[in-house]
């Protein structure tokens, strides 16, 4: 077959298809109109969700700024004397100061709570309830975020270990203890568990655990020599092994 025919019947085979496309789109314009309409509809839909979660994160994370803001914030009962006065934002109080942020970041994770930045929002609200003086609610909103099994979240871990130093600075250390050891045989935490070893040491040296504080205290310095709590956990290891 020459090279002629056979673009010929390349020709006819292509007539025929488009031939047979006006034929079905003639008989079907309804449907098919129809359908191209629900498509361009879902398009525009996935495009005004992608908009609105764009719209609604960028929101979050201004909100939490602005809560940081106001974490961070000097107290000027705090500063020293001669010091001069903060002239951007500040508080008379450290009481003030946590419970206004207390109150700025648990609103973003009432209007974001599927969001990262809800999440996190949620852990530092914890930490503002606690530093405000309110152990209980600070608590419970720990609680609720150690709760939480995702591997890849950051704020479950951190809540894990804020639960801890919230019982050990509320004098129950028999519970920060079993907190902090919780903590110390998780393999899975994707923390240096050096933090943990030392606070654990902490807690049962302070509940006259003193065999233990000196183990948890050389686990750490064996564990983590580079660890930034290496030389005080061996000083104290030292201390309660001369005393003993």
């Amino acid at each position: 077959m020459d090279k002629e025919l056979k673009r010929q019947i390349k020709e006819d085979e292509l007539v025929t298809v488009y031939q047979q496309a006006a034929s079905y789109w003639g008989s079907h314009q309804h449907e098919l109109r129809l359908a191209i309409g629900v498509v361009v509809l879902l398009v525009a839909v996935v495009a005004g969700i992608g908009y609105y979660q764009g719209q609604r994160t960028e929101a979050a994370n201004v909100a939490f700024a602005e809560a940081f803001e106001v974490m961070k914030a000097p107290v000027t009962a705090t500063l020293p004397a001669a010091a001069d006065k903060p002239t951007g934002l500040h508080f008379a109080t450290a009481e003030e100061k946590y419970k206004q942020a207390a109150a700025a970041f648990e609103g973003i994770d009432r209007r974001y709570p599927s969001l990262a930045v809800g999440r996190r929002a949620k852990y530092f609200g914890a930490l503002s309830r606690l530093e405000a003086g309110d152990a209980t609610a600070a608590e419970a909103s720990l609680k609720e975020l150690a709760a939480r099994k995702d591997l890849k979240e950051l704020e479950p871990v951190l809540a894990r270990l804020a639960l801890g130093d919230l019982y050990r600075r509320t004098g129950q250390l028999d519970k920060a203890i079993e907190t902090y050891q919780q903590f110390v045989g998780d393999a899975t935490a994707p923390l240096p568990r050096d933090y943990a070893l030392m606070s654990l040491g902490q807690a049962q040296e302070e509940a006259k655990k003193v065999k233990d504080a000196r183990s948890s205290y050389e686990r750490l310095v064996q564990e983590f020599p580079a660890s930034l709590y290496a030389p005080e956990a061996r000083r104290r290891a030292d201390f309660l092994s001369s005393a003993s």
